[in-house]
């Protein structure tokens, strides 16, 4: 039976990645807390006055509605911002290796509200960072991640705050990542060669 014509209202939602679509519009790929991912057509959205363009930024809270197409692609009807969340330097290049890994790891409009959820906190933890570790808050979501998509680390949850443990827990947890995808990481590669400076 078709959906199209059915229509979401208000889905908790974050914007992973967007790209310009036609002349005046963004395609976004967006997680959503009870849809997975979903891919949003926001239809006049680089238009200067657009009332999307604003809201449709990545790492922020939204709540969106949208109209369900024929295919995998849907029209965004309606976008609104939550509370803002600043990241800058490496917790912002931290976050957008966590919406890699989600864009990589989960199929589409498959609901995880548990990875969701660790998102929304780890992008919490990332928030914070002014001079606290981040590592703590990246480990804790790719085992969550691994273990509710199906792909689970061997062995009991760790305590990520443990410093003494991090160095073999992002090991075991990049071997696995590893496993899984075909390609490397972009978002990783520059993490790392940040690193080296």
């Amino acid at each position: 039976m078709s959906k199209r014509g059915v229509r979401v209202l208000d889905a908790p939602a974050y914007v992973l990645h967007a790209s310009p679509w036609r002349e005046t519009s963004l395609l976004a790929q967006c997680f959503s807390r009870d849809h997975g991912l979903v891919v949003l057509v926001a239809k006049g959205a680089k238009r200067p006055y657009s009332v999307l363009r604003p809201v449709l930024v990545a790492f922020q809270p939204l709540s969106l509605s949208w109209s369900v197409g024929t295919g995998d692609i849907h029209t965004l009807t309606r976008a609104e911002s939550g509370p803002v969340r600043l990241l800058a330097g490496r917790a912002m290049l931290s976050a957008w290796y966590l919406n890699e890994l989600i864009l990589r790891l989960l199929g589409r409009e498959d609901p995880h509200p548990g990875v969701y959820d660790a998102y929304d906190a780890a992008l919490d933890a990332l928030a914070l960072g002014a001079g606290q570790p981040l590592a703590p808050a990246l480990r804790r979501f790719e085992w969550l991640l691994l273990e509710q998509a199906g792909y689970g680390v061997d062995g009991p949850p760790p305590d990520f705050d443990d410093v003494a443990q991090e160095p073999a827990l992002r090991q075991a947890l990049r071997e696995r990542l590893d496993q899984l995808l075909e390609t490397p990481l972009r978002t990783r590669q520059v993490l790392m060669d940040l690193q080296r400076y």
